[in-house]
């Protein structure tokens, strides 16, 4: 009985661990130069595809009426506050990779094309946007 129950919670608990080997959740960026939280992104799956909007914003010259006034699609002068800046994002066959997306810069108005790997056994997120060649990584930090 011992040996059963043991089983059944390391199963359990290996369970967990795989679930949380996806982008899917809420994540604190930071920023690339001073190293501080900027926003919170919430990025969940619908039919096998992900998209991520700013929950919340965080910063000493954040205003809650901003908005992506340097966007140039359908999110043009609409809130940063709630803002999808990820978009179409699929997981790589055998990977724990998601690209095939593209993640916008709301500061600047650009799409980058998207890859986001789990890392840390899930509690950070590296995220690549690149145009071409050229592209930056961030490394996210799980909130949930």
């Amino acid at each position: 009985m011992k040996n059963s129950m043991a089983a059944i919670i390391l199963v359990a608990s290996c369970g967990s661990v795989f679930a949380q080997m996806t982008p899917v959740g809420l994540w604190r960026n930071l920023d690339d130069k001073t190293g501080e939280a900027k926003a919170e992104i919430r990025i969940v799956e619908t039919s096998g595809v992900l998209s991520g909007k700013i929950d919340k914003r965080i910063g000493k010259d954040v205003k809650p009426d901003d908005v992506c006034g340097e966007c140039s699609d359908d999110r043009k002068d609409k809130p940063i506050l709630g803002l999808e800046i990820i978009r179409g994002a699929k997981k790589t066959e055998g990977k724990d990779v998601w690209e095939g997306g593209k993640i916008l810069d709301p500061e600047n108005g650009r799409n980058y094309t998207l890859r986001m790997t789990p890392i840390d056994a899930g509690k950070k997120l590296e995220v690549r946007g690149s145009i071409g060649p050229f592209g930056r990584n961030q490394t996210w930090i799980r909130i949930n």
